[in-house]
């Protein structure tokens, strides 16, 4: 995410590009972090690929449906042409650590997940056990923490597209993947910043792992305590109205980097418009795939996932595992029956000037 490029003429466009609300949120110190992670992350990725035989001429035996994620490893440690080889990963690190050592639980899960997959893509272990093991457990809270700038811009991106999407009246919230809390808190600051926080009848916090669920209602209670707030274990891939969610009873539903794992996009995308009132709108903060094929650093970690990286493939509308694209996002929620919303940044914008931008709130109304 480099802060000028030749498309910019040498300018910084992030004023002219960004709402002035965004704009402190990508100063200059977040800038530097994007890349240096993206520097770290590709140097993972290439020291992998050596370990696991993925840069010769033959390979080694991969377990059954590895061999796409062999394949995004493989673009991962290429990255861009032209680009310079990276340095050494501790070299990175010790960069960041000196610049912004807030970021650094973004680093400490890629070398959880660079240990982890030389022995995925051979069949010894799944994914998800060893990205949640339990010396990995107490990585994740610092990871998913508005303390951590890396993760967080999600958040606030995410809360400030949904703030900006409300409907008016009375706010019925449904928040689906809501994992730790980290977005529900942040949702709940830009509710208060616009004067809205009142008008908040009912937030349900949602999330399938019992762990996550449990430590979400200890946070969420202390840090806002004497909201309507209800916690409730929900897949989205099973029919929501069975797992207590009326038709027709949301204002606002939203996740962030959630609904991309859903096994069936479009059947997830039909319940969450069922359980909208007419009205009420979807807002999605999503890591955002700039371009078909483009690789976005959190894959590395993320693509361990088989719910990340086996979804049910739409030719037309899902024609990749991951992260999808802005034009992907808007597609998929016209085949579903809404009213698309504009993206909040204008990410296709953006990107024609910063290719590396990824991250957007994708907002869809119910007509």
């Amino acid at each position: 995410m480099p802060i000028v490029t030749p498309g910019s003429e040498g300018r910084d466009m992030r004023a002219e590009l960004l709402p002035p609300e965004l704009l402190p949120l990508f100063d200059d110190r977040f800038v530097r972090s994007c890349d240096l992670v993206e520097e770290y992350v590709r140097a993972l990725a290439m020291a992998v690929v050596r370990e696991a035989g993925l840069d010769g001429a033959t390979r080694g035996p991969l377990a059954a449906g590895m061999d796409g994620a062999a394949e995004r490893l493989v673009c991962a440690a290429r990255g861009e042409a032209g680009a310079p080889a990276p340095r050494e990963p501790e070299a990175i690190a010790a960069e960041q650590q000196a610049h912004d050592p807030a970021a650094l639980p973004t680093y400490r899960i890629a070398e959880a997940a660079a240990a982890a997959w030389p022995a995925v893509l051979r069949g010894e272990v799944r994914g998800e056990e060893a990205l949640f093991s339990p010396a990995n457990a107490a990585l994740w809270p610092d990871y998913f923490s508005n303390d951590n700038p890396l993760y967080a811009i999600n958040n606030r991106v995410g809360a400030q597209g949904a703030a900006h999407a409300l409907p008016a009246g009375p706010l019925r919230v449904l928040e689906l993947g809501g994992g730790l809390g980290s977005a529900s808190l942040a949702l709940l600051d830009a509710l208060e910043a616009a004067g809205r926080l009142g008008d908040l009848v009912e937030y349900r916090f949602t999330e399938l792992a019992p762990p996550f669920l449990r430590r979400a209602q200890r946070t969420l209670g202390a840090r806002r305590p004497g909201l309507p707030i209800a916690y409730a274990r929900t897949d989205i891939d099973q029919p929501l109205a069975g797992q207590g969610i009326a038709p027709g009873s949301v204002d606002l539903a939203w996740a962030v980097n959630t609904v991309h794992v859903a096994r069936d996009l479009g059947a997830t995308l039909a319940e969450l418009r069922a359980a909208l009132r007419p009205g009420g709108v979807l807002v999605l903060g999503e890591c955002l795939r700039p371009y078909p094929g483009a690789p976005v650093y959190p894959e590395f970690v993320f693509h361990l996932l088989e719910p990340f990286r086996a979804p049910r493939l739409d030719a037309a509308l899902r024609p990749e595992p991951g992260f999808l694209t802005p034009e992907a996002w808007q597609a998929s929620f016209l085949a579903a029956g809404f009213e698309p919303l504009p993206i909040y940044p204008d990410v296709v914008r953006i990107r024609a000037v910063y290719p590396a931008f990824f991250v957007g709130a994708l907002g869809a109304r119910r007509p």
